[in-house]
């Protein structure tokens, strides 16, 4: 049996329709049971409701160490994409203990129960720090702790770290280090879950563009990629999983299009930017709200950065769905 963490997230919901579809024998876990209904939105949007009742749903927490005694019962292969993604410097300790500990927990149960190959779904965050001479960010990329990271990244990075300790002690593992992951256009309010955010705004007349980059993907490249490199040889190594580097202009533009509203014509440079963050901040402040921007999601706005995906491809002869057209054909859904 495989067992799936944040099967109500984007990528955890879109992984158990895949893994379901493909004949694997599911349980997921959840906290709340009210958030199963996101999972199975996403099985009625693409017409699988009848293979949502096939999940083993259990009520468990990655950070409940007796919970997932249970959890663990009868699992041979995990795939972890639980993880909190939150910008916000207040959030700091959750994403710590969550993304950090809770993995810990994770490949500890994994290495206890001896699982026979665990998936860790990480981020382009977690990847490392152009040097001068580089033009292109790989999984060999070296991280520097000198440069400034989001509490995010060093979160996602801390979770490798617990990851790769776990090879040492005998796991087989894979990491995928997805870009910015689009999924389906959220019909509702409830159903906006990390990157679909982008498209909400888009809707709601943003006006402000950057010319800044960054690696996307679609959410059904991630899942069809993880499971090909579970059910591979391959093991304990990591990949860089985007479609592209699109410039986040073009891909507001494409979104703006397919959802028939006015494209964003206002060019936000970097010093608007970091203007922004700043008084962001002190309008939380006096407000006691939840940041909108920080200082390191300002500078990824107007950040060049470019990701390399040729190990994968070179692994697997991946071929990516053009993102673009993945948005055209989402629209249709």
């Amino acid at each position: 049996m495989v067992l799936v963490t944040g099967g109500t997230g984007l990528v955890g919901a879109h992984l158990l329709l895949h893994l379901i579809e493909n004949g694997e024998n599911v349980r997921a876990i959840y906290r709340n049971p009210n958030n199963i209904q996101k999972t199975k939105s996403v099985f009625e949007l693409y017409k699988k409701a009848d293979l949502f009742e096939k999940i083993n749903w259990l009520e468990a927490d990655i950070l409940d160490v007796p919970s997932l005694e249970f959890a663990f019962i009868d699992i041979e292969y995990v795939y972890h994409c639980a993880a909190l993604i939150s910008f916000d410097p207040k959030d700091e300790d959750a994403l710590r203990k969550t993304n950090i500990e809770g993995t810990a927990n994770m490949v500890n149960f994994s290495l206890a129960k001896g699982i026979k190959k665990f998936c860790f779904v990480s981020s382009i965050a977690a990847l490392g720090d152009l040097a001068p001479h580089e033009t292109y960010i790989t999984e060999e990329t070296d991280w520097n702790p000198e440069k400034p990271h989001s509490d995010y990244a060093i979160s996602k990075y801390g979770a490798e770290m617990e990851v790769w300790r776990a090879v040492q002690e005998g796991l087989d593992i894979i990491i995928v280090n997805p870009g910015v992951i689009l999924g389906p256009i959220p019909k509702t309010k409830s159903q906006e879950q990390g990157s679909s955010e982008l498209y909400s705004k888009v809707a709601n007349g943003l006006s402000f563009y950057t010319l800044g980059s960054t690696g996307f993907i679609s959410v059904n490249d991630v899942v069809k990629i993880a499971r090909e490199l579970m059910n591979s040889d391959i093991k304990n190594e990591r990949f860089t999983l985007i479609s592209d580097n699109i410039v986040f202009r073009d891909i507001l533009n494409t979104i703006a299009e397919v959802l028939k509203v006015k494209k964003p014509t206002i060019h936000a440079k970097p010093i608007f930017m970091n203007f922004l963050w700043i008084a962001d901040g002190i309008f939380s402040t006096l407000f006691f709200q939840k940041r909108r921007l920080t200082k390191a999601t300002a500078k990824a706005s107007y950040s060049k950065n470019l990701y390399s995906n040729e190990k994968i491809k070179t692994a697997l002869g991946t071929v990516f769905s053009d993102v673009h057209q993945y948005i055209k054909e989402v629209s249709k859904l």
